[in-house]
């Protein structure tokens, strides 16, 4: 099948208390692991891109390579652009194929967050691609998006609720004390941050920087109403560290099919156990 809007994703999601896995790739072989991963549990899934994974890949690769699996898959797909900071990145991503975007805003005043999600809604929903706003500054490092510490902003409830009545935007990322990156300690979520969030707007709430989030955190953050779920640094570590093993192993390995066989496989395995953490296996 085509890529399915992000909206029909968590419509399903919010019904059925779950959240869908949002994985992050880069190349054909984490493709291949997210699709595999999502159809060896039968779940739903989203196929992310950062601006730097279009920087590094190419966007005519990430859509084909992405769009090529979809349609030989059995579960529904959303490729989705992943932090895009303006305008003109998240209309590329709207003309070459993804069927979502996100409008990166959150560094702004919210006023001018409001009327660039507005702008991009405006765009995008003719065509039929859903689009997903922050609001909120989330802390570490994403591609060339950083956020210090001591200014990272969790997001403020009631802002959330004026910010989607301004809007009517489909999905929203919100800051409840999860970071980009490696953590450098065990994060603390804002539990009761989440559930005001959620009992004042009705869209579905994402969560970033979701990697090294202690599973209790994590099921309990879907119990609370998150119905999408950010992995990125987790598939890296997955990745990479199959590559350094195998190339230990077996130093004078010259075929990149041995090295990046092997670490395919470990991605796949981390986001099949993220996938049945979220609640979603079994419910493509």
């Amino acid at each position: 099948m085509s890529f399915v809007p992000l909206t029909d994703l968590l419509k399903e999601a919010v019904q059925g208390k779950y959240a869908v896995g949002a994985f992050n790739c880069n190349n054909m072989e984490i493709v291949q692991a997210i699709i595999g991963a999502a159809e060896a549990e039968k779940a739903p899934v989203i196929v992310q891109a950062s601006q730097g994974a279009i920087k590094y890949a190419g966007i005519n690769y990430i859509v084909g390579l992405t769009r090529l699996a979809a349609e030989s898959a059995s579960v529904p797909v959303a490729l989705h652009l992943d932090h895009g900071t303006s305008f003109d990145q998240v209309m590329q991503c709207i003309r070459s194929g993804f069927s979502s975007v996100m409008f990166d805003g959150s560094k702004l005043p919210v006023e001018e967050n409001i009327n660039i999600t507005n702008q991009v809604l405006a765009a995008a929903r003719p065509v039929g691609v859903s689009v997903e706003a922050e609001l909120g500054k989330i802390g570490g490092t994403e591609d060339d998006i950083t956020v210090d510490e001591r200014d990272a902003m969790l997001t403020d409830p009631d802002e959330a609720k004026y910010f989607v009545s301004k809007t009517g935007v489909d999905a929203l990322a919100v800051a409840i004390g999860t970071a980009h990156g490696i953590y450098k300690g065990e994060p603390k979520l804002d539990f009761a941050r989440l559930t005001n969030i959620r009992s004042l707007v009705d869209t579905p709430i994402v969560l970033h920087g979701s990697s090294g989030v202690p599973d209790e955190a994590i099921k309990e953050a879907v119990t609370r109403g998150v119905s999408k779920i950010n992995i990125d640094t987790n598939i890296r570590e997955a990745f990479t560290g199959r590559c350094r093993e195998v190339m230990a192993q077996k130093p004078e390995e010259i075929d990149p099919r041995k090295i990046l066989g092997p670490a395919r496989e470990a991605a796949m395995d981390i986001i099949r156990e993220k996938i049945r953490l979220f609640g979603s296996s079994g419910k493509a």
